[in-house]
């Protein structure tokens, strides 16, 4: 007989793409994944699997099988999340991921508060700051800060967020200020790897893009703070990474007329998913958690220079 617990380890194998990766997701051994997966081929007959020194791939009945295996796994585990809702509680596994920065400086609270209002749920979170994809890493729900371009997936805007043009007293007493945009290229920037190395501003339906000549680029929000703490150029960050800083004086918003491009903090996930409740109630509580001015929205006194 089939066992659900080696379907759902094979989902997650196919997810993952690597046995070690759905160990780590599992919380198992890589040796406990591998035994189910291989109780699972000898069960059916067929390999699902095809497993070489640099990657693993599905094999065509492994494709065909993922297929209903996945509605295998979501009907138990909505079927469980319901029985555990009529008892007014909410069960299982919830894996979420999230940016660095967003994640660790405010996110974790919500969810930790999450958790303890519903200590059954088994939750995940994983920050990193790549765009991950919904479905091929196995995600109920990412958060993500900036459009979700994705047509596939559900998005709920959960709060807003500027981006901000900043530089340190020490920086500036070196370097005039910037007053325009155009003089922007003249200074060091301060720039996030992971995307396109120049900053966009918008003024009057206009979109100006700038490119700096001298950059230091760096992976992570945290870490391009530091930098610009240290005094070492000017960065492009969210209101939520630097309010503290802007508001003791460490870091200076630069005014050059025109406002950077937004990006508000969204939470997207499958449309099958939010039919969970576990996701369903996380939404809701991420929502309301947000909802209100948060304490990174910096009122129009705020300091620039």
């Amino acid at each position: 007989m089939l066992k659900l617990d080696s379907i759902a380890t094979f989902v997650t194998i196919a997810e993952a793409a690597s046995i070690t990766e759905a160990s780590r997701r599992l919380g198992l051994a890589k040796s406990v994944v591998s035994e189910r997966l291989s109780e699972l081929e000898r069960l059916l007959g067929t390999q699902l699997v095809q497993r070489t020194t640099r990657k693993l791939s599905l094999t065509e009945d492994g494709a065909a099988f993922l297929i209903r295996a996945r509605r295998i796994v979501a009907e138990a585990s909505a079927a469980t999340a319901e029985l555990a809702e009529r008892r007014g509680a909410l069960l299982g596994p919830l894996r979420i991921s999230a940016p660095v920065t967003f994640g660790s400086l405010h996110l974790n609270a919500v969810l930790c508060a999450f958790v303890a209002e519903h200590p059954l749920v088994d939750l995940t979170l994983d920050l990193d700051d790549r765009f991950v994809d919904i479905w091929s890493d196995g995600y109920d729900a990412v958060v993500r800060h900036g459009p979700v371009p994705d047509q596939r997936v559900v998005v709920k805007r959960l709060a807003a967020s500027r981006r901000m043009l900043v530089a340190a007293p020490s920086y500036l007493a070196q370097h005039p200020a910037p007053r325009g945009p155009h003089e922007l290229a003249a200074h060091r920037g301060i720039l996030y790897s992971r995307r396109e190395p120049d900053w966009s501003f918008r003024a009057a339906g206009q979109v100006t893009t700038v490119r700096p000549k001298r950059s230091m680029r760096l992976n992570n929000g945290l870490l391009m703070r530091d930098a610009a703490l240290a005094g070492l150029g000017i960065a492009l960050l969210p209101e939520f990474a630097i309010y503290r800083e802007i508001a003791s004086g460490a870091l200076v918003e630069l005014d050059i007329a025109v406002e950077p491009e937004g990006a508000d903090i969204f939470l997207a996930y499958a449309a099958e998913r939010g039919t969970s409740a576990k996701l369903r109630a996380l939404t809701s509580w991420l929502r309301r958690a947000f909802a209100a001015p948060q304490r990174w929205q910096l009122s129009a006194a705020r300091r620039k220079r």
